[in-house]
């Protein structure tokens, strides 16, 4: 009887499947990075809190870096790269803060919006009408009431159950509030494209304060991964990573919030100072990246290829939606088979079945290259960071599959040295702890009925 039932569920995710696969149609797999190969060789640039730098003090810095560093040639084999396929300079003289889960970040972001003296600018995936969306809702009618002007963007199909009410009293206090690709047939725009959303987290104080990272404006983040209480299964509390940063940075922040706003036909923004003078706040080198779908390829996708093939000691992944395309996966395979120690953190649960089991049809030829993986426990598993060699890291929205690299506006924050490379390294750890290590004569022990629901989930990669 058992038997029978777990045929007819399997036939059924299958059935699904197909005909989804029918309603999109099939495409070509496009190319989504540009040739990889080096390129000849120059000084890596950096800019300060007024602009470039000489080619004199762009080189004190990075052999500065260099020196704090382990022994490792991602700064020669990567950066000059980098620098060529990504339009955002290396800024220096940041202060970057690295919060973990949603109360501390919550916190963190309540107390620059109530501080704010001039404006909010606020770009989400997801902002829900429970707890967490109202207080925020109620904090920016506050200050807009107050004279502070605030402008917000959400993606219209990341909020498709936010009901439209929920955002009457923000326009009403004179806040901007921008819908991105509405998907109401009655308001979608002429060049409106069925696939693209505004998966960026991005909030900008002032201009002088900025946070990125993975945490949508939700109640499901109410809670910390790490707490000594157990969870619950219908309640598991969320693992996600951001950034608060200060600096010279920030107005690149600011530059991909205007460019949305500008490419959505948001109304004129009011006067305000949002790219006020900066100054040096810290020693973190950081740089922003934002990719969008209109751009020939992704350009966090090129830069974290270009990291993983520089890679001389260490990479260590942690994403929530991993569905690699086949340069992606061949790229860590290599990495690890070259005596890079590769370990993939990822979910042991999910809130896509789809993607949960298309990103387990990779486990067995990851694990048969020495690619390293471990499932978090007890949480649901929502950041998206990458740590290589103890000095290049990186944190934001961008996940590790086809729609972020493809369909998606995505923004992520690189951060060059070793003091930051050491958090980001204890928290890796840190997650470890409290997850499950995958081994392949184990894994390869699963059921039949799992195995097809992988090989089913990975025929529909390209769309999920």
């Amino acid at each position: 009887m058992h038997v029978k039932i777990e045929v007819a569920k399997i036939a059924k995710f299958i059935a699904m499947m197909f005909c989804l696969m029918l309603f999109v149609s099939c495409k070509s797999i496009p190319i989504i990075a540009p040739d990889m190969a080096m390129r000849p060789s120059h000084i890596v640039q950096f800019n300060g809190a007024h602009g470039p730098l000489t080619t004199q003090q762009s080189k004190a810095i990075l052999a500065r870096l260099k020196k704090d560093s382990a022994d490792t040639p991602i700064f020669d084999r990567h950066l000059v790269l980098e620098s060529e396929i990504v339009g955002s300079p290396l800024v220096m003289g940041n202060k970057v803060e690295l919060l973990v889960d949603g109360p501390k970040t919550y916190d963190s972001m309540y107390s620059a919006i109530e501080n704010a003296k001039d404006h909010i600018n606020m770009e989400t995936f997801l902002i829900e009408d429970d707890e967490i969306g109202r207080r925020f809702a109620e904090l920016l009618i506050s200050k807009q009431r107050s004279g502070v002007q605030v402008n917000l963007i959400y993606d219209s199909f990341g909020s498709i159950y936010t009901p439209k009410e929920f955002f009457k009293p923000l326009k009403e206090s004179g806040a901007n509030v921008l819908e991105f690709n509405p998907i109401n047939p009655l308001v979608v725009q002429k060049d409106w494209q069925i696939n693209a959303r505004d998966h960026r987290k991005l909030l900008i104080v002032d201009g002088q304060i900025a946070f990125v990272g993975g945490i949508n404006i939700s109640s499901v983040y109410s809670k910390g991964s790490f707490s000594r209480s157990k969870p619950t299964d219908d309640d598991p509390p969320w693992r996600d990573t951001h950034l608060r940063m200060i600096g010279p940075v920030v107005s690149e922040f600011q530059k991909l919030f205007m460019t949305t706003w500008g490419e959505q036909k948001g109304e004129p923004l009011a006067s305000r100072n949002y790219f006020p003078e900066l100054t040096k706040k810290g020693n973190e080198v950081v740089r922003a990246i934002g990719s969008s779908p209109e751009e020939p390829y992704s350009q966090i996708y090129v830069t974290l290829l270009s990291a993983i093939n520089s890679a001389e000691n260490q990479i260590f992944l942690t994403n929530a939606y991993f569905v690699p395309d086949p340069k992606l996966l061949t790229a860590l395979k290599e990495a690890a088979q070259r005596g890079v120690d590769v370990r993939l953190l990822l979910p042991e649960k999910t809130d896509s079945n789809m993607v949960f089991y298309a990103s387990r049809s990779y486990y067995d030829e990851l694990l048969s290259a020495n690619v390293k993986i471990y499932e978090r426990q007890d949480a649901l598993l929502h950041a998206k960071t990458a740590l290589v060699d103890d000095v290049w890291s990186t944190i934001g929205s961008t996940n590790l599959d086809w729609r972020s690299f493809l369909n998606n506006q995505e923004i992520n924050a690189i951060i060059l040295g070793a003091d930051f490379g050491t958090q980001m390294h204890a928290l890796f750890e840190q997650d470890l702890e409290s997850s499950k290590q995958v081994v392949l004569e184990e894994w390869r022990k699963r059921s039949i009925g799992v195995r097809i629901k992988e090989r089913a989930a990975r025929l529909w990669a390209r769309w999920l």
